[in-house]
Formats: structure tokens, C-alpha cells, sequence
């Protein structure tokens, strides 16, 4: 949903603030005000590609800021903003980040349907006729739809099985032997997990124990032994001890080198501990190095990682397993993926059968909102053709789309070929009531809706707008009293052509000003008999 837009210097916006409501948003204005130049506004925002035209005459650049909200739930919403120099250059951001136009587009296009426009009218795109109809079937066609899609993951997972498997059988010549050499190479090593990192630390204190059972030694005797740092360190306490009575401070010392004493001793007791701990084999020693070795020699053929070189064996034992069972194997891949295609098969039955059992209900209910805005017979027919297996995607197995047959014995056609901008946008609204809550997308801003309108069809068409509105934000474009009246806000777009270069000023209007501006929508003009009628039409609507 739309929270605020604010436009700098788009067209012959000078500056303008739009805020639209909840419900009904209504913006109307003369011929040529520059009621278009909003919505080139928001098309910047959603992340349509732009050239310097769309600058205003004598700017640097143009700037179009929105905040949003991206379903009920966003209690935050997001700002984006576009910037378009006068050189063409384009710049945009979400929430102060930079962005591309892309990231713009992906992030506003998916909450706003510009009804009209044909540019941006996803009712012209036939892969989002399947969503609309899924979207009101509700439950019976969506528990459908995923069970197809776990079925076509499953189904894709095995074929992709069988191709290895059966490339896998077909291996021969140098892979085969240099798989057999890895895997002989390997298993005549036979290293353990954990093994080769707990040999290479310890290996160095083999290799040297001789050599750091005498340093400990060496260091025990000079602490302990006689003549040692402890007998000079003894002899050094008696001493301080004896005259610690003259003088307290040397009584100080002496408890501290005895401490130090303590610590020199248990030292001395943990080094000869040590000694005897260390452990001269050379016969393990000989061993524990060829060992070593012999890791070193897999790991520069199939590491640098010993994680690699069981990943290697792995392979190696993988594929010669499948050369050597290669018919049970691809006999057995055959066997589950001819399996995993029945259940595919029938998941597919189902969604089609639902989907057709909900379509043309859906075009039903079309057809009653489209006959309320005097569309003649005109109706949709819902049209589902079966695709090849190879040509099933995750929307479904069939190529499904809305046609348009706007008169009884009349061929339907693909709505795309539809030459009314008008026509299209009544049949977008339309649609748009009879998914009600239960479409996506939260803002829908209608165009052309009114284009050659008038009469019983004008009010009509103002009710379904109104009816539309208790489900979505709505932003129409208006030229009809009818529809006026009906927005809880509205907003007048006039053109002032005093400056050099003309301006599109956009204000809100309320109470007086807003009973003016319907009046002239009525007869051109403010008269006294058009005023009442524009009071009582606001009244009756409930917006006074």
C-alpha cells in the first residue's frame, strides 16, 4: 500500500505531495492538467526505464519518493526514492541504501497494478491468469498445485538419477582404470578419519624423544639436583630466616623465596615426570613415519586435504559399483522414475481438473461485475490446453489463459488484443472485486476506466470502484462526478500557465472546495443548480 508519494520536477510537476487513503483515492482535473504526469511519477517508482523527457523544462533532474507498506502485515513499510538526472542518469534507493532499478522494480512492482496502462497491466501477461484463478479457488486448487510441484521435484530428481547412472555404466577405458587405481591406492593405505591429523602431531615428539627426555632431565637436575637452584635457594631462606628476629622486612623475604621454593620443586618433580613419560621405540618410530609418508603420497596424488582424498575414494568406488551392477542399476533408476512419473501424472490430473472446475466459476463472477459496469454481453472464457510432458513447468501442465469474447457467438480472443485501454481496465476491475482479499497485490491505480462512460454506467461503475475499495487501496483517475463522490479522498490536478514554463499543481480538496470541483465535473461549471447537486451526490455518497 501506498503511505505517501512526493514528486519533484517530473513533466511539469514542479513539486507535489500525494497521500493517498485507504480506500478510495479520486484525482481529477481539467484536460491537459497534467493528471498523467502523477503517474509517470510512479512509474519511476516502480522501476520503469526513463530518459530525460521525463525531467521538467529547465531542471537538473527530476525526484520521486514514496514510503509503502508491503501487506497488512508491515508494520514499517520502506522509502524508495528515484532520482533522473537531466542527462538520462538514473539513481535509486531503498530505506537511504543504493539500489539498482531492477531491486526498485522488484520491490514496488509486486504491491501496484497501473489498470490502463498497458505497459505495466499484468492482466496482459497470460502467466498471471493461472495465479488470479488459483488465488480465488482458494485451498482445493493450492493443496493441488503443491502436490504437483513435490510430485515435478521428485519426478526431475530421478530422471536426473537415471542420466547418471546410466552415463555412469557407459564409462570405460582411462576414467574406469584411474577410478581402480584410486580405490586400490587407497584401501592399501586405508587411513581412518582423524587419522593423518593426529599422526602429524605427534610425530614430531617421536622423532625427537631422546633428545626431550635429556632436556627435561638436564633441566630437573639443575633445579633439584645437587648443587641445584634449590639447595642455593634453601641455604639463601636459613639465612634470612636467622636474621628475620633483627629485622621484620627481611622475614618478609624469606616468605616469598619460600614460595618460590614450593614452585621450583614442583617443577622439578613434573619435568622428571615427563622424563619417564617419554616413550623411544624405534621400531615405532619407523613405522609411524612410513605411515606418515604414505599419507603424504595420497595427499599430493588426490589432496591437499585428507577430506579430499576420501571424497576420491568415495567416487572411485561409486563408479565402478555402478559399472559393475550397471543393468540392475539403470534397470532400478528406470523403474523410479517411471514411478515418480505416475505420481506426477496423476498430480497433474487433479490440478487440471480443479483448476477447470474452478474457472470457469471464476469467469462467471467476472461476467456479473462486468454486466454491472454495462459491459453488454461480454464475458471470459477461461481456455486450458495440455503442454507436452517436456513443456510442464511448476505452474502447472497446462498453457492456461483468460480470453475475452465480448459478445455472445463471438470468438474469443486473448485480452492483449483488446483495443480499448478503457475496455481492458473495466475487465482488470472486474476481476479485481471478484478476488476481493484474496489477491496480492495491495494497490491498484485505474487510468482509463472511465473512457467513454457515461449515464447509468458512470454510477455503476463508481459502486464497483467503491466495492473494490473495502479490499484494496485504490487510486482512479477520473473524469466522472460519479466516481468523485465516492473517494474518501480526493485530489484536484490544475494547471497553471502564468510562468514561462506551465506547472501541475496537485491539492486536496475538502468540504466547499471539493463540492466545487464535482460541480464542474457535472456541468463544466460552478452554478448554483450544479453546486446542490454536487452537495447532495457527496451526501448521499457519505463523504460530506
Amino acid at each position: 500500500m501506498i503511505d505517501e508519494i512526493h514528486v519533484e520536477n517530473v513533466a511539469l510537476i514542479r513539486e507535489a505531495d500525494l497521500v493517498p487513503g485507504a480506500g478510495l483515492t479520486v484525482l481529477t482535473g481539467e484536460t491537459g492538467a497534467g493528471k498523467t504526469a502523477l503517474l509517470s511519477a510512479l512509474k519511476l517508482l516502480m522501476g520503469e526505464r526513463a530518459d530525460s523527457s521525463a525531467v521538467r523544462e529547465g531542471s537538473e533532474g527530476a525526484l520521486v519518493e514514496g514510503r509503502l507498506f508491503a501487506g497488512p502485515h508491515d508494520e514499517e513499510g520502506f522509502v524508495v526514492t528515484r532520482r533522473l538526472g537531466a542527462d538520462g542518469r538514473s539513481r535509486a534507493r531503498i530505506d537511504g541504501g543504493l539500489a539498482s532499478v531492477r531491486e526498485l522494480s522488484e520491490r514496488v512492482s509486486p504491491l501496484i497494478d497501473l489498470c490502463g496502462q498497458h505497459e505495466h497491466q499484468r492482466l496482459l501477461d497470460p502467466a498471471s491468469h493461472v495465479g488470479m484463478v488459483d488465488a480465488w479457488a482458494g485451498t482445493g486448487v493450492a493443496d493441488a498445485l503443491k502436490a504437483y510441484r513435490e510430485a515435478l521435484a521428485r519426478a526431475a530428481e530421478a530422471a536426473r538419477e537415471l542420466a547418471r547412472v546410466e552415463e555412469a555404466s557407459r564409462t570405460q577405458g582411462s576414467r574406469l582404470e584411474e577410478a581402480r587405481f584410486a580405490l586400490e591406492r587407497i584401501d592399501e593405505v586405508d587411513p581412518k578419519p582423524g587419522e593423518y591429523e593426529e599422526l602429524e602431531e605427534r610425530l614430531p615428539r617421536a622423532e625427537h624423544a631422546e633428545a626431550l627426555a635429556s632436556c627435561a632431565n638436564d633441566a630437573s637436575e639443575a633445579l633439584s639436583g645437587e648443587g641445584g637452584t634449590l639447595d642455593a635457594l634453601n641455604s639463601a631462606i636459613a639465612g634470612l630466616s636467622r636474621m628475620g628476629s633483627v629485622d621484620a622486612k627481611l622475614a618478609d623475604f624469606t616468605e616469598e623465596l619460600t614460595s618460590a621454593a614450593i614452585i621450583i620443586e614442583d617443577a622439578a618433580s613434573d619435568l622428571r615426570r615427563y622424563r619417564d613419560s617419554v616413550d623411544y621405540d624405534p621400531a615405532e618410530l619407523a613405522a609411524a613415519q612410513e605411515r606418515f609418508s604414505a599419507f603424504k603420497g595420497l595427499l599430493r596424488q588426490w589432496g591437499p586435504r585428507m577430506e579430499d582424498v576420501f571424497v576420491r575414494r568415495a567416487e572411485a568406488a561409486e563408479l565402478l559399483s555402478l559399472v559393475d551392477d550397471a543393468e540392475v542399476r539403470v534397470r532400478r533408476a528406470r523403474e523410479a522414475l517411471e514411478a515418480a512419473e505416475a505420481v506426477l501424472d496423476e498430480a497433474a490430473r487433479a490440478l487440471t481438473k480443479r483448476r477447470n472446475a474452478a474457472a470457469p466459476r471464476f469467469c462467471r463472477e467476472v461476467g456479473k461485475q462486468m454486466a454491472r459496469l454495462e459491459m453488454g454481453r461480454a464475458e471470459l472464457v477461461w481456455e486450458s490446453r495440455e503442454l507436452p510432458r517436456e513443456r510442464w513447468t511448476a505452474q502447472g501442465p497446462c498453457a492456461c489463459e483468460l480470453l475475452y469474447r465480448s459478445g455472445a457467438g463471438l470468438t474469443p480472443r486473448p485480452l492483449r488484443r483488446i483495443a480499448s485501454g478503457g475496455e481492458l481496465s473495466r475487465v482488470m476491475l472486474a476481476a479485481k472485486v471478484v478476488l476481493g482479499e484474496a489477491d496480492a497485490v495491495d494497490t491498484l491505480v485505474f487510468d482509463e476506466v472511465d473512457a467513454g462512460v457515461g449515464g447509468a454506467t458512470a454510477r455503476s461503475l463508481a459502486q464497483v470502484l467503491a466495492d473494490l475499495a473495502r479490499t484494496h487501496q485504490v487510486i482512479v483517475v477520473t473524469h466522472l462526478a460519479q466516481v468523485a463522490v465516492q473517494g474518501s479522498v480526493h485530489y484536484v490536478v490544475r494547471r497553471d500557465d502564468s510562468e514561462d514554463v506551465p506547472e501541475t499543481r496537485l491539492l486536496r480538496v475538502e468540504g466547499p472546495e471539493r463540492i466545487a470541483e464535482v460541480a464542474r465535473l457535472l456541468s463544466g461549471d460552478a452554478t448554483e443548480e450544479s453546486l446542490a447537486h454536487a452537495k447532495q451526490m457527496l451526501a448521499e455518497a457519505g463523504q460530506l
